[in-house]
């Protein structure tokens, strides 16, 4: 067998398929290696370019692939969708390896960086968070809903709930009967319970702010908090791998789409690609911005009110959102100090402000 210099690797629950190739591009080998010895076979390989999809469980075996001395690059799916024969209409395992494996091998190809087991463990907390936050606003919606149907009408809004649920359900001239009743005390107790979880996450999560020098240089920016900051450390990984905040801004999908031909640059809705979380986030953070700029006389927030004069709230929000993506990139990636009056001198480039 020919040595093997690149290989792609689609992974899966039980069932991992490699495509390899050599230093002219053929194919050196193609296998389907059950799960529990996928590790064994690359220990007993010599070191390679090893591709990857950033998928569940990516990150893990990056990390357990480069301890052996394997070098190992993850592909966002999309990019590597588009090296696969056949296109959207045909798909299989064997193809997804051989697409990974050829999409690595392109000069210009954006690479994923590898999380480590810090960043995921930070990580878990706010998946965690989110799942909780998701679970109580089905159930309020629930209990609302059930109320309801009963004549019983509580305005939308968690505070709202909170307020008025307790004496609506102790509402003796409704038709609730006393088995009913128990039941939604017991949706009421659950929410309780989430609100305790989530609690629990915050504090969590405040603490790794308050610890990582780098959450704590976001934190600097108006509209950033320990929330926003702890998940931008975690997600971003290596800032390093944009080539600069425009580039990082695209990738959360903070910026218009572009349908521009002939000349003429055309301009649509954001792209909403990217992490779809820390994105959020932003944008909640833009809000807050947005909302006190009148407050304050820096640059940034003169901008900012100038801005939403001219353009109106929602494209201020979204222009906002952008900026502040661009300078948690120039934070992370260079190590940099906020500063909201920060006026660029001619041949500077930074995205501080």
């Amino acid at each position: 067998m020919d040595k093997i210099t690149r290989i792609g690797v689609d992974l899966a629950k039980n069932l991992i398929v490699v495509h390899g190739v050599d230093s002219m591009g053929r194919v050196a080998i193609r296998k389907t290696i059950p799960r529990p010895r996928f590790l064994e076979w690359f220990a007993n390989l010599e070191p390679c370019l090893v591709a990857m999809e950033a998928c569940g469980s990516a990150h893990y075996w990056a990390r357990k692939l480069r301890a052996l001395g394997h070098e190992v690059r993850l592909i966002a799916p999309q990019f590597a969708a588009a090296y696969r024969k056949g296109g959207k209409h045909v798909k299989n395992d064997r193809l997804d390896a051989e697409a990974i494996c050829e999409a690595a091998s392109r000069p210009h190809m954006r690479f994923v960086a590898v999380k480590t087991a810090d960043q995921q463990n930070v990580l878990v907390l706010h998946r965690m968070r989110t799942g909780f936050v998701e679970e109580r606003t089905a159930l309020i919606n629930r209990l609302r809903g059930e109320l309801a149907e009963f004549g019983m009408f509580i305005p939308q809004g968690i505070d709202a709930f909170r307020a008025r649920f307790p004496d609506t359900l102790e509402d003796g001239t409704t038709e609730l009967n006393g088995v009913a009743r128990t039941a939604l005390r017991a949706g009421w107790d659950h929410i309780q319970a989430f609100d305790q979880q989530i609690a629990w996450c915050d504090s969590q999560i405040a603490a790794h702010a308050r610890h990582d020098s780098d959450a704590q240089r976001l934190m600097a920016i108006v509209g950033v908090g320990p929330l926003t900051a702890s998940a931008a450390v975690a997600t971003v990984g290596d800032a390093r791998l944009f080539s600069n905040g425009r580039q990082f801004a695209a990738w959360l999908g903070s910026v218009p789409k572009q349908k521009s031909s002939g000349g003429k640059t055309r301009l649509g809705h954001i792209t909403k690609q990217g992490n779809a979380y820390l994105r959020t986030l932003l944008f909640q953070g833009a809000r807050s911005a947005l909302t006190s700029a009148h407050r304050r006389t820096d640059r940034l927030s003169r901008w900012i009110v100038q801005l939403r004069a001219r353009a109106g709230w929602y494209r201020t929000l979204v222009a906002v959102a952008n900026k502040h993506a661009r300078i948690v990139w120039a934070i992370l990636a260079k190590g940099e100090h906020f500063d909201p009056s920060y006026t660029r001198t001619p041949g500077t480039t930074s995205n501080k402000g």
